[in-house]
């Protein structure tokens, strides 16, 4: 079978997510195993229109070879013990127990800090589809199989976007049906099957439950020789979201920085959806050229857009950019070159003069925020104030330097923001 590799994990829910359309009539209840398989659980649950939850499941290894389990445990109390590989691997009564109890305590972490107290949706009589973002020996798997089939699951499917020959032949005799879109010969790491494979934290796993959560998304592109490549980000849509702001970081910046991931938490706090990436890769951005390349910046703010627009999910909600710096004049050529998809722009602390001839092409109503100390920025907004024919405003934060470090100045910009957004994104109405 060819190879397959995937984006991210909000890729690979995406791609089984059409395997699965079959399935769409029965409300299956889609199980994510924790961390990698919630945000394809949510994924799959989302474009089937179905509820989606977490199965806490684990494995019990044999304390010599950890990958080799002898039963496992789950919610509610569920244990289930292999007596046949506990006598051959010649394990004591006492070593299952102090196995059980070593996994039981991580398993209680989990379960509080995932469900928060809420109970584990009814899998009684229900048909369950259990979700992984790969498989490679199958044994965290077969648990989390065990736990169904003894809570009194209805019929049991199982889905991954890859796994190794051997643990899908092994699963689909324990299973009523195994979706896998990819089972290679050479099966090595579920890892290698991704663009952008990065560790699902605890706190993304509940914020995901909680449908308040950032995913990991890739956003395709090209470089400078038109070889394909992908911006990795993290996208955050609340529920309800009024639209999505895209944010254009300025130099030396990353989806990273604590200043943008501030303003973000504040425009999230809204009801405002955010999306922060890194408009360069980590080889482009050591060429400082490239971050004054505003064509460039705005091209791959161009690709986030095309990006918002190419999934059914969001593709309606209208879009604003946030800019920064050098990614205050990309946001506006971007804002020129799409003027039927950016909504209204604000710039904090960036050079909006960088636009150049797009100044006055811009249709979508613009915020210019800069710091009452930042004197040669003011200046420069000031300047491109004159070419926007656009409604714009100009306001000042006062005792702010730069990057706004001075205590409260960060939080002043963001509320302006955050109001700006809200009075000038249209409406989204969920027909």
């Amino acid at each position: 079978m060819t190879q397959v590799r995937f984006r991210d994990r909000v890729h690979a829910g995406q791609e089984l997510a059409k395997s699965l359309e079959v399935h769409r009539d029965r409300q299956p209840l889609i199980l994510g195993l924790p961390r990698g398989g919630v945000p394809i659980a949510r994924e799959i649950a989302h474009s089937l229109g179905t509820d989606f939850d977490v199965l806490v499941v684990r494995k019990l290894g044999i304390p010599w070879q950890p990958e080799y389990a002898f039963g496992a445990i789950g919610e509610g109390d569920i244990s289930i013990i292999d007596r046949e590989v506990c006598a051959s691997a010649g394990l004591a009564d006492s070593d299952v127990e102090a196995a059980i109890k070593r996994e039981n305590t991580e398993l209680d972490r989990r379960v509080a800090l995932f469900r928060g107290g809420q109970p584990m949706a009814d899998v009684r009589q229900r048909e369950v589809i259990v979700v992984d973002d790969g498989i490679a020996t199958g044994s965290t798997m077969l648990a989390a199989i065990a736990v169904l089939r003894k809570l009194g699951a209805r019929r049991i499917v199982v889905a991954s976007p890859v796994a190794s020959i051997q643990a899908a032949e092994t699963i689909a005799r324990q299973v009523d049906e195994l979706i896998c879109l990819d089972t290679p010969e050479d099966f090595r790491a579920v890892g290698l099957y991704y663009d952008n494979f990065e560790q699902e934290t605890d706190e993304h796993v509940r914020a995901l439950l909680t449908g308040y959560g950032a995913l990991q998304v890739s956003i395709p592109t090209k470089d400078s020789s038109r070889q394909e490549i992908v911006l990795h980000g993290s996208l955050t849509v609340p529920p309800h979201a009024r639209g999505i702001v895209v944010f254009a970081h300025g130099s030396g910046s990353s989806r990273f920085s604590s200043r943008n991931v501030h303003v973000a938490q504040v425009l999230q706090r809204a009801g405002l959806g955010t999306l922060l990436f890194d408009l360069l890769t980590e080889s482009e951005a050591v060429d400082r050229g490239n971050v004054f390349d505003i064509d460039l910046l705005a091209t791959r703010l161009e690709c986030a857009i095309d990006y918002l627009k190419a999934h059914a999910q969001w593709a309606s909600l209208p879009i604003g950019l946030f800019g920064a710096s050098t990614g205050a004049g990309a946001a506006l050529v971007a804002a020129a070159r799409r003027p039927d998809q950016v909504n209204a722009v604000v710039s904090r602390g960036g050079r909006p003069d960088l636009a150049g001839t797009s100044l006055p092409l811009v249709s979508a109503p613009t915020l210019l925020v800069v710091g009452s100390l930042d004197d040669v920025v003011i200046g420069l907004n000031e300047l491109a104030m004159t070419r926007l024919h656009c409604p714009h405003e100009l306001r000042i934060v006062p005792g702010a330097t730069h990057l706004f470090e001075e205590e409260g100045t960060l939080d002043q910009a963001a509320d302006m923001a955050s109001a700006w957004f809200l009075d000038h994104l249209p409406v989204h109405i969920v027909v």
